[in-house]
């Protein structure tokens, strides 16, 4: 999987690269492992802003501005988060698209309404275009945080490719 996940950031490196574009990533339950995947391809200080790994509540707020009222009524992992956490890397950044993640890895932390696997991703882009969705993972830890890592750098290269063929 380590060789696909270099091979996904690769292609979103040469797409944000040709379209002189960056990203930036905000990351809770991958703990900083999209911005790691995105910084072994070589060059991709040319196209990779900065990452936030935001663990806690509190650095949510104080890195992304997520607001604490959006904590207190969805949790920290839900849609309405994610998508805070993404325009919160994007107003605290130069990067014109940027990617958050928020879940749960386990093996503990679940509970019936959000269990074990529950995972929102979130990307965000200055042309205005947002999308998150809500994977159920199953797995390990590991397995878990590798497959938000997959899916999340996949979702920013998909939407640039859909942008290419629309120009």
């Amino acid at each position: 999987m380590d060789h696909e996940l270099f091979e996904l950031a690769e292609q979103l490196g040469r797409s944000l690269k040709a379209n002189g574009k960056k990203i930036a990533t905000a990351e809770s339950c991958t703990g900083g492992w999209i911005a790691q995947a995105i910084t072994e391809v070589p060059g991709s200080s040319a196209w990779f802003d900065r990452g936030f790994v935001t663990y806690s509540n509190a650095s949510k707020v104080q890195m992304l501005g997520v607001r604490q009222e959006t904590l207190e009524k969805y949790g920290a992992v839900s849609a309405e988060t994610a998508m805070e956490m993404a325009l919160g890397a994007l107003a605290n950044s130069d990067a014109d698209c940027a990617c958050a993640v928020t879940g749960i890895a386990g093996p503990d932390g679940g509970t019936p309404e959000k269990p074990v696997g529950t995972v929102f991703i979130a990307w965000q882009y200055k042309d205005g275009g947002c999308e998150v969705i809500k994977k159920q993972f199953a797995g390990d830890r590991h397995q878990i945080r590798q497959q938000t890592v997959k899916i999340a750098i996949q979702g920013i290269a998909d939407y640039r490719l859909m942008l290419a063929t629309r120009e």
